[in-house]
């Protein structure tokens, strides 16, 4: 308690403390800023990067923690002095000429926005040793374009039908406000487009605008011209030629002309590749990852997408492209000279947790050995064990819980699809990979054994914006080879729970599945003022069972489901869609949204989902006033259960939340949120009673919760703590949910500790 009373002691002392105390005299201490606006595009936020002089940081809440800490010590004879004048911020003195500058920065700015007569006065106001100011301005009619229209056509036919056929002279149109940013970022993208077709040495500086704003009427003529090489030739178009690959070697060893015998070079479809005897690649490993390829249309965007491919194997620790121009026969080329370079080929991992599963203690520990050049083909192969023991409360001394498996994993960085689709194979972040894994859970009721298999495809398109992903065969089988018959009369009953007996009996899943990420954010695009992402997928089970059964090849069970190879199979249908969207404010605050809905239905072989592939609300990244797995379905409730998480799960669910977030330093940020949702199921299951969707009621029966978030920025990792609190709770009777009124902090508070964003 006494801890508590000194930190509290101690801020107070910080916060009280004279902010003034260290304003020399005849100084003030820029106490305020505010820019006061009369244009209707351009607020007070959109100008403020262009001050040249801000007030003293401050925190939410607790103000300006850091000038109050610095104003403590009278000097640094003490370590504490020392330490306060080290956290601390000295205070910001108002200077006239740093006002000045202030004015002509913000004045210029609003020339580049079309505010051509714009005029920035300023209002200085002193009291008690603190100056407050005010940018006072008044951006007057903008100039509007009249007309825009260019001169490309006659300088350069090539470069105005590629320019005009991927419409980027469509820059400003009649009406638009003169912009000189929108101009600039329209040079630098009708640049990149030549770049990528072949105009190796084109620049943004041969183009040029002509604008006459003399017409009188706040009126711009503008004009876009494209400046010629000095000899007066066209812009040369170049193709790759020649591409040789270094494939690990020594830089040393290739410059050394009398060690050349041990080297090998072999062609391999149309590229070159040197190695010494004991190749550190496969050539055709090389060769799917490179897309600088002889023949091909020079682009900026294959380089980079060449980089990309080979710095991500993970066998390869860096990436060296030297390009050379050169003219054959009246025909530009651009030989390629790739090195890549080996880096660290074997990574071992080693990790023990101590568990604590209401109130049972426990050990946990997993090992991870990966191979990242298996092959000689940048295949990553991995190897994990992982085993863990919980000491379960009880006087018999037999009464624990163990759990123990092995996964094994290969990743090929390439698709192997030697069918149809032949021109996905040359996609890039292309990969093939191949999982299989068993895992055995042992207590004193039951022995619970997984097995997995599965497949995957996945490669990007469209810049990288768009990827895909699918899964074309996973099966999983579930056994219980062994139960207690207190557990079997408990739990494997469908006269109890139908539910409970879905999540632990024996079954087979035999799935596919597809889904697929975009975002309107690229890498050789201007950054969209509204960027988002949406992830899409669809999952199927059970459907080659199902012909094999219509084939006459499976039996039924005691329960009349049908099985192949004597194991009921699942079947159902699951799809899911996310949209986040993210809008920046200012260079400090961000307002980002979140959508997300799912539906899964269980048919013929089966009654209810298998208990995994349900759906579950609270949590991280769900309605943050509910712990994981503790909301929901609709307004199920049944406290007699406690920790209810078999019943607590649903076959669609909806998630809904708006997040600010403020950036207070580069390493602290702090948010507030509201998230909706819930879980629902598809079918009215008895052991669920009030978590049925239905059309007309199920708008009622959405989740509510409230928090503040706080986030730490690493740079490599973010760090996310937030803290919700119920706000519409539909489990409780009605007339009593809507718990924001009367809050309980025992029961309505959640505590999440997350890595990431939520969305």
């Amino acid at each position: 308690m006494m801890k508590y009373f000194f930190y509290i002691l101690l801020l107070f002392v910080i916060i009280s403390c004279d902010v003034t105390k260290k304003v020399p005299n005849e100084s003030y201490l820029l106490n305020e800023v505010k820019i006061t606006t009369d244009t209707k595009g351009i607020s007070e936020s959109d100008l403020k990067p262009f001050l040249r002089q801000k007030p003293n940081s401050s925190m939410l809440l607790l103000g300006r923690v850091k000038l109050h800490a610095y104003s403590i010590p009278n000097n640094d004879s003490t370590w504490l002095n020392r330490l306060f004048l080290k956290l601390g911020e000295p205070p910001v003195l108002y200077s006239d000429r740093l006002a000045g500058l202030s004015m002509e920065q913000i004045r210029l700015q609003l020339e580049n926005k079309g505010y051509l007569n714009a005029k920035v006065d300023t209002i200085v106001v002193k009291k008690d040793r603190k100056a407050d100011v005010t940018y006072q301005v008044m951006g007057n009619d903008p100039y509007l374009v009249r007309t825009f229209t260019d001169t490309i056509h006659s300088v350069d036919t090539t470069v105005y039908n590629i320019l005009n056929e991927r419409k980027r002279l469509n820059i400003m149109k009649k009406g638009d406000i003169f912009d000189k940013e929108v101009l600039e970022s329209g040079r630098i993208r009708m640049t990149t487009e030549l770049r990528n077709n072949g105009y190796y040495n084109f620049s943004k500086d041969n183009f040029y605008y002509l604008v006459d704003s003399t017409l009188g009427t706040h009126q711009v003529d503008i004009t876009l011209g494209l400046n010629n090489p000095t000899d007066s030739t066209l812009h040369n178009r170049y193709v790759f030629g020649n591409v040789i690959v270094n494939n690990g070697i020594d830089a040393s060893l290739l410059q050394d002309s009398s060690k050349r015998y041990l080297l090998d070079t072999i062609q391999y479809r149309d590229i070159k590749v040197v190695q010494e005897r004991n190749k550190f690649m496969l050539p055709q490993a090389i060769f799917y990852n490179t897309f600088v390829r002889p023949n091909r249309v020079y682009s900026d965007r294959l380089v980079e997408r060449t980089y990309s491919s080979l710095n991500r194997l993970g066998s390869v620790s860096q990436t060296a492209i030297n390009l050379t121009p050169v003219v054959v026969n009246d025909t530009n080329y651009i030989d390629a000279n790739i090195s890549i370079y080996p880096g660290n080929m074997h990574y071992m991992q080693f990790g023990v947790d101590g568990t604590n599963s209401a109130g049972d203690l426990g050990i946990a520990a997993d090992a991870t050995y990966e191979h990242k050049n298996a092959l000689k083909g940048g295949e990553t192969f991995r190897l994990k064990l992982n085993g863990a023991y919980e000491f379960i409360a009880a006087s018999d001394s037999s009464n624990s819980y163990y759990e123990y498996g092995v996964e094994a994993f290969l990743s090929i960085p390439q698709l192997l699809l030697p069918w149809v689709m032949k021109q996905l194979k040359d996609q890039p972040s292309a990969s093939t990979e191949f999982s299989v894994g068993v895992n055995f859970q042992s207590r004193r009721e039951y022995l619970r054994q997984f097995f997995n298999l599965s497949s995957r495809f996945q490669w990007s398109r469209l810049n990288w914006q768009l990827n895909n992903v699918v899964e074309p065969l996973g099966i999983t089988y579930v056994r219980m080879p062994r139960m207690s018959d207190d557990f079997r009369e408990e739990f494997m009953n469908d006269s109890i729970n139908p539910i409970l007996k879905a999540s632990y009996e024996e079954q087979l899943i035999v799935r596919s599945s597809y889904n697929t990420t975009y975002s309107n954010v690229s890498s050789s695009e201007d950054p969209p003022r509204l960027p988002f992402r949406i992830r899409a997928g669809v999952e199927v089970s059970g459907y080659l069972p199902r012909l094999v059964s219509t084939l006459g090849g499976t039996r039924k069970n005691a329960s009349g489901r049908d099985m192949l190879l004597g194991i009921p199979y699942a079947e159902y249908v699951k799809t899911d869609f996310d949209f986040a969207p993210t809008y920046r404010l200012d260079d400090k605050n961000t307002l980002a949204g979140h959508l997300a809905l799912g539906v899964a239905y269980p048919y013929g072989n089966s009654i209810v989902l298998p208990f995994e592939k349900r759906y579950y609300g609270g949590g991280a990244n769900s309605v943050r006033g509910w712990s994981t797995r503790t909301l929901g379905p609709g307004t199920y409730n049944n406290d007699k259960l406690g920790y209810d998480f078999t019943n607590k799960t649903g076959d669609v669910k909806i998630d809904m939340s708006v997040e600010y977030r403020n950036k207070l330093t580069k390493l602290f940020e702090l948010a507030g949120f509201i998230d909706v949702g819930n879980v629902w199921t598809i079918k009215d299951y008895s052991s669920q009673p009030g978590g049925y969707f239905r059309w007309n009621s199920f708008y009622k029966e959405f989740a509510a919760a409230y928090g503040l978030g706080v986030r730490l920025d690493l740079n490599f990792l973010l760090l996310r703590f937030d803290m919700g609190m119920k706000a519409h709770n539909p489990a409780l009777p009605e007339g009593e949910r809507w718990t924001i009124f009367k809050p309980d902090f025992r029961r309505d508070f959640a505590f999440h500790f997350a890595i990431g964003y939520p969305f």
